[in-house]
C-alpha cells in the first residue's frame, strides 16, 4: 500500500513542487492549505486537500481529528508552512515557531505522530558564520541568527531536537529558485529592465538550490527512512555575487544592462526606509532590515557531505540549467 503524506504550505512556491514530488513517488497525497490560499499549481485529481490553521488550536484539533476518524494519519508529514515576509517581527516568532509547536502539539494529543516529521528549516539560521575564512557552514558551527526570520527557525530546530522520540529531520535549504519563485524573479524583471544590483564591494560567495533538487534531496530522506538528522542543501557549488544575474542575462537575450553596487552603508539606509514605508502602508515589502542582513552576510558556503555520504543526494541541476528553465517557464507563463 503507497504511503500517505501530507505536505503543509502545499500552495506555495517549495510546497507545491512537494506535491508533484510526491504524486510522482505514487503517494497519496494531502495538501495542506489554508481556506484563502490559491490552488493555482495544485490541480492534479490526485491531490485531496486539508485546510488547516495552525494558530487556532481549538479548530486545528477539532480538523485533525475529523481526519482521523476517516482516514486515519499520515505516514509523513512535510511541514513548508511558515511565514518569510511580515509587518511585525514577532510575527516570525508566531507563525513558525509557534504555528509548528502548536501543529506538534495537536498530533501528540491526538496520537498522530507520523513516521516521519520533515522540517523545512533555511541556512539562515546560521547567519553570518565564517565570514573572513570563507569556510563551510557545518552542523558544529555555532547558529548566531541575527534576522527575525533565522532566529524564528532556529527556536523551532531547538524545539524539535527537544523532543524525546520525535521522529524529524530537518533540511537547511540555502537560496532556493525555480519556477513560481518570486523573489528571484524580481532580479530577471529588474534585469530585463538594464539594471543590476549587487550589495557591497567586498568578496560575497553565495550558493543556491533548484527547486527540484531539494525536494530530491527531501525525498532521499523517507526513502533512506533516517530520523533525527539535520542537513544542509545546496547544488555543491560556490559561486560570485554576479553569477546569477549574469546566466539571467544571458537567458533574456544579453539586453543592455546598467550594473550598480551598492555601498553597505547605503543599503542600510535605504532598507530601513523602505520596511517603514511598507509599514505606513500595512504592506510587507521585498526590501527591508532581515533583507539588509541577509544581503550584507558575505558567506553562504555550505557543508553538504553528509546529504551526499547518507542519502545518495546528487544535484541533477547546475545553476546554469536551472537558470535556463526557470527563464523559459517565466517567459511561458508571461511574467517577463
Amino acid at each position: 500500500m503507497s504511503k500517505t503524506i501530507l505536505v503543509t504550505g502545499a500552495s506555495g512556491f517549495i510546497g507545491s513542487f512537494l506535491v508533484e514530488g510526491a504524486l510522482e513517488r505514487n503517494m497519496q497525497v494531502w495538501a495542506g492549505v489554508r481556506k484563502t490560499s490559491s490552488r493555482k499549481y495544485l490541480q492534479d485529481s490526485r491531490i485531496q486537500f486539508a485546510e488547516l490553521d495552525f494558530m487556532d488550536s481549538d479548530n486545528l484539533q477539532a480538523k485533525l481529528a475529523v481526519h482521523k476518524k476517516s482516514h486515519g494519519g499520515w505516514d509523513c508529514i512535510i511541514h513548508c508552512a511558515g511565514v518569510t515576509k511580515c509587518l511585525d517581527k514577532r510575527d516570525f516568532e508566531i507563525g513558525n515557531y509557534w504555528a509548528t509547536r502548536n501543529f506538534i502539539e495537536t498530533l501528540q494529543r491526538l496520537d498522530m505522530v507520523p513516521e516521519r516529521f520533515v522540517y523545512i528549516s533555511s541556512l539562515s539560521v546560521f547567519g553570518p558564520v565564517h565570514e573572513r575564512d570563507y569556510m563551510e557552514i557545518c552542523d558544529s558551527d555555532a547558529p548566531c541568527p541575527d534576522t527575525a526570520y533565522g532566529r524564528s527557525k532556529l527556536r523551532t530546530e531547538e524545539y524539535l531536537r527537544s523532543l524525546a522520540g520525535f521522529p524529524y529531520v530537518i533540511f537547511r535549504p540555502t537560496g532556493v529558485y525555480g519556477p513560481r519563485e518570486t523573489d528571484y524573479y524580481l532580479m530577471a524583471e529588474s534585469i530585463k529592465k538594464h539594471l543590476d544590483f549587487a550589495a557591497g564591494f567586498r568578496r560575497q560567495d553565495i550558493t543556491f538550490v533548484y527547486v527540484k533538487d531539494l525536494v530530491q534531496a527531501i525525498y532521499l530522506a523517507l526513502e533512506k527512512q533516517v530520523v533525527c538528522r539535520s542537513y544542509f542543501v545546496s547544488d555543491g557549488e560556490v559561486y560570485s555575487s554576479r553569477t546569477f544575474s549574469d546566466l539571467i542575462w544571458n537567458e533574456l537575450g544579453r539586453p543592455w544592462m546598467l550594473r550598480f553596487v551598492c555601498p553597505i552603508g547605503l543599503l542600510k539606509v535605504i532598507s530601513f526606509i523602505s520596511e517603514n514605508i511598507g509599514k505606513l502602508m500595512h504592506k510587507p515589502t521585498t526590501l527591508n532590515n532581515d533583507k539588509y542582513r541577509i544581503m550584507k552576510q558575505r558567506n553562504w558556503r555550505c557543508d553538504i557531505t553528509p546529504l551526499r555520504e547518507e542519502l545518495g543526494y546528487v544535484p541533477q541541476y547546475s545553476l546554469a540549467e536551472g537558470v535556463k528553465e526557470t527563464i523559459a517557464w517565466y517567459k511561458e507563463e508571461g511574467w517577463l
